[in-house]
């Protein structure tokens, strides 16, 4: 499929996704006004979201990236959860929230959770731009989400046709009609 000469559907403007990530930093500075707070951005969809959310939050943030792969190329996950680049053995002390692009099947953010889950943080949770519930396999509500979106393959925004379009500043999908 030729992306570029399909139609592309937009399912979320760039100015919905800004006023949505200002409400979610708002309400995570809130929350975590008084903790430590370690933003994990899974690498490489969410680095786009991660950016945006943590420069609407308004406390002190460190961040630190882990890279996991179950997509490859494909529109949908292997089912087998990698991780290619990890954080720190000791997250004692910290606050930890998981930032994802998208949660589909639920399977990549249930294992990173339980991975981080074990280096001693004081909790973990996760924030995902795109919940896509119509697709779990795994029991996992994500704790803080922007859209609730139905079940089609989505692009733009940090999510990726193959290795491009990541730039994109909304999130469409691309239908079977042609140009």
């Amino acid at each position: 499929m030729d992306i570029t000469k399909k139609v592309w559907e937009i399912l979320l403007t760039e100015e919905e996704i800004n006023n949505r990530i200002t409400q979610l930093g708002k309400q995570l500075s809130d929350e975590y006004r008084d903790e430590k707070l370690l933003v994990v951005s899974l690498l490489k969809g969410s680095f786009i979201f991660t950016a945006d959310l943590v420069r609407k939050m308004d406390i002190p943030v460190k961040i630190e990236f882990m890279t996991t792969s179950s997509y490859g190329h494909s529109e949908a996950s292997s089912g087998q959860v990698k991780i290619l680049t990890d954080v720190g053995d000791d997250l004692s002390g910290y606050h930890v929230l998981v930032a994802d692009d998208i949660t589909d099947s639920g399977l990549t953010m249930k294992y990173v959770m339980a991975h981080l889950s074990k280096k001693n943080p004081e909790s973990v949770k996760c924030c995902v731009l795109l919940d896509k519930p119509d697709r779990r396999v795994v029991d996992l509500v994500p704790d803080y989400h922007g859209f609730t979106i139905p079940d089609k393959f989505v692009v733009g925004y940090g999510l990726n046709y193959g290795d491009y379009f990541r730039n994109i500043p909304y999130v469409f999908v691309v239908t079977d009609k042609d140009r």
